[in-house]
């Protein structure tokens, strides 16, 4: 074992000291931060379309992904079931833009909704939304759902493990353990 150093430094925890003071480091938000700037990097524009279409297989729903180029307005048709003959069926629409995205957008999409007979939109905005559209959840609650970045990676963590392994592979995540400093007495 040569002398090699560990990459990492071990904190000495006694009895009588307060794991509290310890000076630290939001490893959560640190590793959150470092996936939304991998997925981002590797999947602008269409590319999102396509992770997102892998998270909604890993929950068990069958898709059929828009080609790249204009969509009419849908990127992602679902529906659950081996077939995608289950209900809801879902319409969603992918923007990868830092922009947010505005009424008008929210709009469209119950729109291609009706024209492809689907009972649920799936809204989701890299760059968030605007107030135009949160005053809309309320009115919208039983139809649409949004997704902006954080709620991508949340589903992206949750169904890690029942993702494709293709794409599984193109985002290398590993499941780490920490200490939560500020719930030990």
């Amino acid at each position: 074992m040569g002398g090699s150093q560990p990459k990492y430094k071990a904190i000495p925890v006694s009895d009588e000291e307060d794991l509290s003071d310890q000076t630290s480091v939001d490893l959560e938000e640190l590793a959150r931060d470092q996936i939304a700037k991998y997925i981002i990097a590797k999947y602008k524009g269409h590319g999102l379309a396509r992770l997102v279409n892998g998270i909604l297989e890993a929950q068990g729903y069958t898709t059929h992904v828009s080609p790249e180029g204009p969509d009419k307005g849908v990127d992602i048709l679902a529906a659950p079931g081996p077939m995608g003959f289950g209900n809801p069926r879902l319409c969603v629409q992918v923007k990868s833009s830092d922009t947010a995205l505005d009424r008008p957008t929210l709009d469209q999409l119950i729109g291609v909704m009706q024209n492809f007979s689907a009972e649920q939109g799936l809204l989701v905005s890299w760059g968030g939304f605007k107030t135009t559209v949160d005053k809309e959840i309320p009115n919208q609650f039983f139809r649409v759902r949004l997704w902006d970045q954080n709620k991508i990676i949340d589903e992206l963590l949750k169904n890690y493990d029942s993702l494709d392994d293709d794409l599984e592979a193109e985002i290398p995540l590993k499941r780490m353990w920490s200490l939560a400093v500020s719930d030990v007495d």
